[in-house]
């Protein structure tokens, strides 16, 4: 294309074309719109500190999702021209597997060493310098004040003060920051529906009434079981990616489940409290940092532990295939696992079928 085409002999090959022409105005008039709504609410900080910046790209996320599930976005590959299992299996890679039991040992010996081999005072007074810093109300940025908060952080390091010892001087000083642990509401069901009455001929015919099927089946489990299918969804261990959990708890929303969130960072036991506080029916683990194989077995032997082994736990996030039956069988620690692609209808409806009925409904059901 570059030698053949002429493209690299004007400024713009697609210049005039009413396609690109068009996708631009609309690109430029919404990105203008967005930047008017920030502008309203008083500049991006405090569009942040709001929280709309992380509600808006979470409401994309969703309708995109939505969209795909539908049918009516194409991602080759993954709703389009998906490999068969036999292939899939043959395009699988190799994983490297960590020990994370004793990565988190040997991590811990390191810290232990530099701290003995530190000079204590000079790390203590490093961070009460860098706290106090944090403290003040007037700016320390300029590059060559000797409270800049960056170079302060250095002289840190320098002495050998840990992050986490840093951080936490800065904690200290500002508190921890929570982010928000609220949805989008309507945006997956308004997406998913949109390619049924669109008329341009993409997504499934039956998807509107796949997606009422699950909205009756969440309503017969609220006859039966007198109230509606209640999930956690849950981040666990150091892992802060939670946009798609998020995608998923709107999805899970919009089907007719009740939605609890978990905030960021929690331990298994943490889960695991507020799982039983909520008298959740499911926890729905979102896994995306590699930890799976460690937290998730942490968080069943806490389930069980507390009485609680009724609850239903279910997986998603990457998650190696080669992990699953690890997760599914040996350590049965999950009931079912979402890889990525899996649509948000399919997964919904799996874990209401997993979910244990009780006596009365089991009952109920048997006629």
């Amino acid at each position: 294309m570059q030698e053949e085409t002429g493209m690299c002999d004007v400024a713009d090959p697609w210049g005039g074309s009413y396609m690109m022409e068009a996708l631009t105005d609309e690109l430029y008039e919404k990105a203008k719109a967005i930047i008017q709504d920030v502008d309203e609410s008083g500049g991006m900080t405090a569009y942040i500190e709001s929280g709309k910046a992380k509600l808006r790209i979470e409401e994309s996320a969703t309708r995109k999702q939505g969209r795909i599930d539908s049918g009516q976005d194409v991602v080759v590959g993954v709703n389009k021209y998906q490999l068969s299992k036999e292939d899939a299996k043959k395009e699988m890679i190799d994983v490297l597997q960590i020990d994370n039991a004793e990565v988190r040992q040997k991590q811990i010996a390191r810290m232990n060493e530099v701290k003995a081999n530190r000079d204590e005072t000079a790390a203590q007074e490093a961070l009460a310098r860098l706290e106090a810093s944090a403290r003040k109300t007037i700016s320390t940025s300029q590059g060559n004040d000797p409270d800049n908060l960056m170079a302060l952080c250095i002289e840190c390091a320098r002495v050998r003060c840990t992050l986490g010892e840093m951080s936490f001087a800065l904690e200290k000083a500002w508190g921890r920051h929570i982010p928000a642990t609220g949805m989008v509401q309507g945006a997956y069901n308004v997406a998913f529906n949109a390619s049924c009455s669109s008329g341009d001929g993409k997504g499934s015919g039956g998807t509107t009434n796949e997606y009422q099927e699950i909205l009756d089946s969440v309503k017969a489990f609220e006859t039966e079981e007198g109230r509606r299918p209640r999930i956690l969804v849950a981040k666990m261990g150091q892992d802060g990616h939670d946009r798609g959990a998020k995608v998923i708890a709107s999805g899970f929303a919009d089907l007719g489940f009740d939605v609890d969130v978990g905030p960021l960072f929690q331990t298994p036991r943490e889960v695991a409290l507020q799982a039983i506080d909520s008298d959740v029916h499911v926890i729905g683990v979102s896994s995306q940092a590699a930890g799976h194989k460690t937290l998730l077995p942490a968080l069943k032997e806490e389930l069980i532990e507390m009485g609680a082994n009724h609850i239903l736990v279910v997986a998603g996030g990457v998650i190696p295939p080669q992990d699953y039956d690890f997760l599914l069988k040996e350590s049965q620690s999950c009931g079912a696992i979402f890889g990525p692609g899996t649509r948000i209808t399919d997964a919904a409806r799996k874990t209401l079928q997993l979910i244990p009925r009780s006596e009365t409904a089991e009952e109920k059901v048997l006629g």
